[in-house]
């Protein structure tokens, strides 16, 4: 359909949730639909994730993007000006062999990452469906959020090490009642803590969820198990958390430094175990450091519960497909940027469940007010999504896609629930 072709592509900065620089691009096709789409930007990053291109000197302290939106502009739109906006993977290929890296980094993964997605959207504009749709005709499942409500590491201003504890509202019979369920969990955190430790303490950390002078993981644990009894929702959660382990670990002594301890993989292994028989946890990521394997696989199979690897995997289906084989990890933490095209990161989504793996679609710490994972979270059927808490825009815009989702499903929506690592 000559109506699909590329026309033009176009790019901007605009602004994260931190107040950063990131790049936002459009795709026009030739009867003049458009995609658009935004870059996410972590702080906790693994060292294996595609590169971002910024721009240093002095501008927005060394992260502006023009750099990368030159390289949309002049280098990626006119290579891709004609091409079907259908052609997902063709396209996808095409920028990796224009930038020529194994990280992306001469182009910028964010200058990448952009293209390819608002490609998508416009594909499916072009096309009257929604995104999830055109990703999967299937598509059905509504993931259970986990909802990270007490912010640690390196997302909060406090010296919690942990960097998420989270519920999980597998006991709700919808998405929209997981969201009533969090919220009402969220209010009486807030007041708890501010009750516990001051107003202060209600400060936020960057996705949402409250940041005390919190320092040590079991009374950050104690705070959100009494919030949620007092919520009336206690049969319905379970908890989680991100470990975010490669921060707590020395490379040069092989310790991992927490709470004033240094620990061994089979002492910090051993934590996690007396944390998950004192706590009903369901799913821990990053429980060991990102080049620990032997650990994460001790830990698969000692802790009876999903072992998530975010900076482990890092969306690579590289990576995966490698570790898996070990039975390092027993789900991936799904980042469309850490590997900078949409085709990849489908291709690792699919890889993971090939493996029997979960798949959780996450959010970065420096996000924006565009909802794109929310689409495809159901896209891909995961069945599970970390956005942060029930609060401020760049998460709630996520949310607010899913409750959408889910009243055009209509009774063909399936909640996740309790079977969120293999929802079908």
């Amino acid at each position: 359909m000559s109506g699909l072709r590329i026309e033009e592509v176009r790019a901007r900065e605009v602004l994260d949730c931190r107040g950063n620089p990131t790049l936002q691009a459009d795709v026009i096709t030739k009867n003049g639909i458009m995609g658009r789409a935004d870059v996410p930007a972590g702080l906790s990053t693994g060292a294996y994730e595609a590169k971002e291109l910024r721009d240093g000197g002095e501008r927005y302290g060394g992260l502006g993007v023009r750099k990368a939106i030159k390289n949309v502009t002049e280098v990626i739109g006119p290579a891709i000006k004609g091409m079907d906006a259908t052609d997902q993977r063709k396209l996808d290929y095409l920028m990796i062999e224009l930038d020529g890296t194994p990280d992306k980094s001469r182009l910028g993964a964010n200058a990448i990452l952009g293209v390819s997605l608002a490609t998508a959207r416009a594909a499916a504009n072009a096309l009257g469906v929604s995104l999830y749709k055109y990703i999967n005709v299937n598509a059905h499942v509504l993931p259970v959020p986990l909802v990270n409500l007490i912010n640690g590491g390196k997302h909060a201003s406090n010296d919690l090490e942990f960097q998420e504890f989270c519920i999980f509202p597998v006991g709700a019979d919808t998405f929209g009642e997981a969201m009533e369920i969090s919220a009402a969990v969220n209010l009486e955190l807030r007041e708890l803590i501010i009750d516990r430790y001051g107003k202060i303490a209600a400060n936020i950390g960057d996705e949402g969820g409250v940041a005390p002078p919190i320092t040590n993981v079991r009374e950050a644990m104690d705070c959100l198990v009494l919030a949620v009894e007092r919520s009336g929702y206690a049969e319905k959660i379970v908890y989680g958390l991100d470990c975010a382990s490669s921060h707590l670990y020395d490379k040069e002594t092989g310790l991992y430094h927490l709470e004033g301890n240094q620990l061994t993989t089979d002492e910090m292994i051993d934590y996690l175990r007396e944390l998950i028989e004192s706590y009903p946890i369901v799913t821990i990521e990053d429980p060991l450091s990102e080049d620990d394997v032997e650990g994460f696989r001790k830990a698969t199979e000692k802790l009876p519960i999903q072992i998530v690897g975010d900076d482990f995997f890092c969306t690579n289906p590289a990576r995966i497909r490698d570790r898996a084989k070990l039975k390092a990890g027993n789900a991936l933490l799904w980042k469309v940027n850490q590997i900078g095209t949409l085709s990849e990161a489908i291709d690792a989504a699919e890889l993971a469940f090939r493996n029997n793996y979960g798949v959780m679609v996450s959010e970065r710490s420096g996000e924006t007010e565009d909802p794109i994972i929310a689409d495809l979270v159901v896209g891909l059927n995961a069945g599970q999504i970390k956005t942060g808490a029930p609060v401020r825009g760049e998460r709630t815009s996520k949310y607010n896609r899913l409750l959408q989702i889910e009243e055009e499903l209509g009774p063909v929506a399936r909640y996740a629930g309790k079977d969120f690592k293999i929802p079908f």
